[in-house]
């Protein structure tokens, strides 16, 4: 009755466009079931509009001469990794997300989610809860192989090579996937983002086999009808409210796909103008000023920067206009993706990442953003992406032809002129970094919001975390994803706050999880002040998380880079009670040991070094663990279905607030290298007042209002603070 009663208030309070929306949805729902129990399970397509093909001018240049842009990449490494990947295909073995060499059976169970064993039932989509893992296992693992972009692998191994073995499977897999997924029929018509994707995948399927008899004997026709069937699909049942994110866009997308590529398709002008409509809305709504993604996740954002890019190209490769604050947004969102990369060249995985892409050209990390970087370049001819991509990439010729690879080669790469210190206000993200170099130190403070306030579906309880690489290596990182549903325990870790390096208090998190992609209520961050000059940085932010607990409590964290050397993490916790206090952090993995004094020490790769050590009035504990169970502590997940030990460390104390923890992180080049001498300086009143590097003379001096550096015999500089 509660529920019952909780969805009778969420209607009333639902604005009328809302409603219309969801009431015509449902009603299109009735119309399919009913169409769907009158009509035969599987059968011949039937050839619709016989002169509706794809318009191969239209399409993307590198593809739509897919022959010659494969002479120009076959000889490349990635080329040759293509062709193993379509080899295991045929052999009916896919690598998909984290999973490698994942078995669905001969022929194919395009319903199964072989990580579980399950199979979801085979009923009207409308029945089916995806996110049921009971019923349907990982669903996210059914759709990852339903979105059919590994045919772009067959389709390019088959232009490397000329086999027409590669062409042959695509034809078998394609044909088995039609009468096995009829019209409206079982899990891979449950979401409108994964139909669109496979909308997308069958459009570059078409002209990557080109010219191919395995097109012939009616396939082509039939695909056709059936990217008609996803169009008509995917526009009745929009995410406008359902997954207003990159659902929606992605949808868009789509339709905009087929409304420009197939112009004798009946719906063909409504579906380009209704995708053109819906990405130049989304644009500004999901992008912030600043340029950061609205649900504080850089995997989607990368995601949104594939969505724009393809919607731009395929217009101006059409001579559809799109307005200027398009094309300015998704290069402020590129700039974002620019500036908030690890000076290695990977991404920081801040929030969800699900280990999948809009068009995997070619076969990589998810961390990479190369390709996406290079497209960016060639098309806005850029040099500071061209310089984030490290180099051409195949993405280029396939995507953008051969004009495309020559712009690109015309570029110089260069590193952003803008300093490589920076906030993005909008979205609460202060980067502190010494320079533009491999070799450069980072670190990344999210003084931002738990996800957007439209949806947080994708957001971590991760308020005032940190992620810091010294000498071009990560040591401090997010936790990452793991996974979606299949595992509820596993997803509440990855995205809660005890994975994150953030203050935990009381054994509570920042927000409860209601189910995997909604949190009980979302606390408020912001970031008070950024201050960045020649010696200084310094970022001031604080949460209203724990105002929930009997006696409220608020989290403050400033950090202060002092160039190039270290960086000091301010934690003040303002309440009047006893709490237990957490300061976590996590490690990529890597030795970390802790001695006698509370000194950590992190050893990275290359053998460069972290050192870090905790300073209260109140005792401190310090404690290593990797790989915990009970409770869940100390885990990565470097991709959608992987997880793996990792360091956490974590100084804790039970203490009556207010409470201030000062720690030091401290870059070394050698792991042998000895700690500073660093000692805390007490004031008056008994509280933390900074700390003193005894060898150097060096005093940092923290003040509610203020922070300053000074030597014993001048004033070297000065911060003010609110």
């Amino acid at each position: 009755m509660r529920a019952v009663g909780m969805r009778a208030e969420r209607v009333l309070r639902m604005p009328f466009t809302e409603m219309v929306v969801r009431c015509r949805q449902e009603a299109w729902k009735w119309v399919d079931r009913t169409v769907s129990a009158v009509r035969p399970a599987a059968g011949p397509a039937r050839v619709r509009h016989p002169r509706a093909g794809m318009v191969l001018s239209r399409f993307f240049e590198g593809a739509a001469h897919a022959h010659a842009t494969a002479r120009m990449l076959a000889s490349l490494p990635q080329g040759r990794r293509i062709i193993a990947v379509a080899d295991a295909l045929c052999r009916g073995r896919f690598d998909l997300l984290g999973y490698r060499a994942l078995d669905f059976g001969d022929p194919v169970d395009w319903h199964l989610d072989p990580t579980s064993g399950r199979r979801a039932p085979f009923v009207h989509w409308s029945h089916l809860d995806p996110l049921d893992s009971a019923l349907v296992g990982d669903s996210k693992v059914v759709w990852e192989l339903n979105r059919h972009q590994w045919l772009l692998y067959l389709g390019q191994a088959y232009r490397f090579t000329g086999d027409e073995r590669y062409a042959d499977f695509f034809g078998r897999y394609v044909k088995e996937w039609m009468r096995a997924n009829p019209v409206g029929m079982g899990i891979n018509w449950a979401s409108s983002l994964e139909v669109g994707f496979r909308l997308i995948s069958w459009c570059w399927a078409l002209a990557l086999f080109e010219g191919s008899p395995a097109l012939s004997g009616g396939l082509r026709a039939a695909m056709v009808a059936g990217i008609e069937d996803h169009a008509r699909h995917v526009e009745r049942y929009l995410s406008y409210y359902f997954s207003p994110n990159t659902h929606l866009t992605g949808e868009a997308l789509a339709l905009y796909y087929a409304g420009v590529l197939f112009p004798d398709l009946p719906r063909a002008r409504q579906w380009e103008a209704l995708g053109r409509r819906i990405l130049v809305a989304q644009c500004e709504r999901q992008i912030l000023p600043d340029g950061v993604y609205f649900e504080q996740s850089t995997y989607y954002q990368r995601y949104t920067a594939e969505i724009y890019l393809h919607f731009l190209i395929l217009a101006r490769r059409n001579g559809i206009g799109v307005p200027e604050s398009v094309v300015d947004r998704l290069q402020r969102l590129l700039d974002f993706l620019v500036a908030v990369r690890r000076p290695d060249g990977s991404m920081p995985l801040i929030g969800d990442a699900d280990g999948g892409w809009l068009l995997p050209l070619t076969p990589r990390a998810a961390d990479d953003l190369r390709g996406v970087m290079a497209v960016a370049a060639a098309f806005f001819a850029r040099s500071d992406y061209a310089w984030a991509a490290d180099g051409p990439a195949p993405d280029v010729s396939w995507i953008l032809g051969a004009a495309g690879q020559t712009a690109f080669a015309a570029l110089t790469p260069q590193p952003p002129r803008a300093t490589p210190s920076r906030l993005f206000p909008d979205g609460g993200y202060a980067i502190m970094q010494t320079g533009w170099e491999r070799d450069a130190h980072q670190l990344v403070f999210d003084g931002g919001p738990l996800g957007s306030a439209i949806s947080g579906a994708h957001g971590h309880a991760d308020l005032l975390s940190l992620q810091c690489t010294a000498f071009g290596e990560p040591f401090l990182v997010d936790p990452g994803t793991d996974g979606y549903t299949l595992h509820p325990a596993w997803r509440d870790f990855f995205r809660g706050t005890a994975a994150h390096s953030t203050v935990w208090v009381d054994d509570q998190p920042h927000a409860t999880p209601a189910g995997p992609f909604k949190w009980i209520a979302r606390p408020r961050a912001h970031l008070r002040q950024w201050v960045s000059t020649k010696n200084l940085d310094l970022a001031d932010a604080e949460h209203d998380a724990y105002h929930r607990l009997p006696d409220p409590v608020t989290h403050r964290r400033r950090i202060i880079f002092v160039k190039p050397r270290y960086w000091i993490v301010v934690d003040d916790l303002a309440g009047r009670e006893e709490h237990r206090v957490e300061l976590r952090f996590q490690f990529a993995p890597m030795p970390v040991t802790v001695d006698a004094t509370r000194w950590a020490r992190a050893v990275g790769r290359r053998g460069c070094g972290l050192l870090m050590r905790a300073f209260s009035t109140a005792t401190l504990t310090a404690e290593v663990c990797a790989g915990r169970l009970a409770p869940l502590q100390g885990w990565v997940s470097p991709t959608y279905g992987q997880r793996q030990p990792a360091p956490m460390l974590t100084y804790s104390t039970v203490a009556r607030l207010p409470l201030r923890v000062i720690t030091l992180l401290h870059p070394v080049a050698s792991p042998l290298a000895s700690p500073p001498r660093v000692s805390l300086r007490v004031t008056d009143g008994a509280a933390p007042g900074g700390v003193v590097f005894e060898d150097s003379g060096e005093v940092l001096i923290v003040r509610d209002n203020d922070v300053s550096l000074q030597r014993e015999d001048a004033l070297r500089s000065v911060v003010p603070s609110r």
